[in-house]
């Protein structure tokens, strides 16, 4: 029978990538440099003994990318379970305001995680793409709404034909396979959806808002409410229900916002 459980030089090794990760994230906090040097110094070991961790800065980035937005999921995840299991609506609206309250609080931690280029013109890394720990625990409970609620959307043969190829074979965070083929212009909806939740918190996290409009949470409110009707959410009482959801949550959560 092989044994299941890691060995002494495999959890040394697990020991050596949780420590880079926190190193990495301390650094961060303190508003220090992140580098491969930097954090070997900080670690008492040389550069050369870390590269047999990880290779290059690119490499550190995606694996301390990764573990932060582990971790973070973890938070959204909490705020979630304050509902139902049987209210997806209402988890995603909380995990959602604890997303943004995780992105105000953390800001180079979200700028290393969303300001990691991970596809364009010339390369696009699938794993990178398709495995993020809050994209697949968001966009799963999107689609638990449409499994539950249904939610209107343009079949195959009415997006365009770039759209169409990105929903049938997607690089996201997402088990399509919980999706049929023909159903997959749903994914179009998941896609917009968050492409307004991430625009509005960039512009706040990054300080290209009116700070009144920031602490006020108007603009990310305004979003939010926006996507009421197409996710198939905004009939009554149902509407108002997840507003005033999105309200008590923005309400109990520290305040003023203010970026460094």
């Amino acid at each position: 029978m092989t044994s299941t459980t890691p060995g002494r030089r495999e959890r040394q090794r697990e020991a050596t990538y949780a420590e880079i990760v926190t190193t990495a994230r301390t650094l961060l906090a303190e508003g220090k440099e992140l580098s491969l040097r930097a954090i070997a110094q900080r670690m008492g070991i040389t550069a050369p003994a870390l590269y047999r961790y990880v290779a290059s800065y690119q490499e550190l980035v995606d694996l301390v990318a990764f573990e932060i937005d582990k971790a973070a999921t973890a938070t959204f995840a909490e705020a979630a379970a304050r509902y139902p299991d049987d209210d997806p609506a209402g988890q995603l609206v909380a995990a959602t305001a604890a997303f943004r309250a995780w992105a105000l609080t953390n800001p180079r931690e979200f700028g290393l995680i969303f300001a990691n280029p991970i596809a364009d013109s010339s390369c696009v890394r699938r794993e990178l793409l398709t495995s993020a720990t809050s994209g697949h625990y968001m966009n799963g409970l999107l689609v638990r709404i449409w499994q539950e609620r249904g939610i209107a959307h343009p079949s195959l043969d009415e997006l365009e034909p770039s759209v169409r190829e990105a929903v049938l074979d997607p690089l996201l965070p997402i088990d399509a396979s919980t999706i049929p083929a023909a159903e997959r212009g749903v994914i179009w909806i998941f896609m917009r959806a968050w492409q307004t939740l991430y625009g509005v918190v960039t512009l706040e996290v990054f300080g290209h808002m009116d700070p009144r409009v920031i602490e006020s949470a108007a603009m990310f409110t305004a979003a939010m409410h926006s996507q009421l009707p197409p996710l198939g959410l905004e009939a009554e009482p149902e509407g108002s229900r997840l507003k005033a959801i999105l309200a008590a949550e923005l309400a109990a959560q520290s305040s003023p916002w203010q970026n460094p």
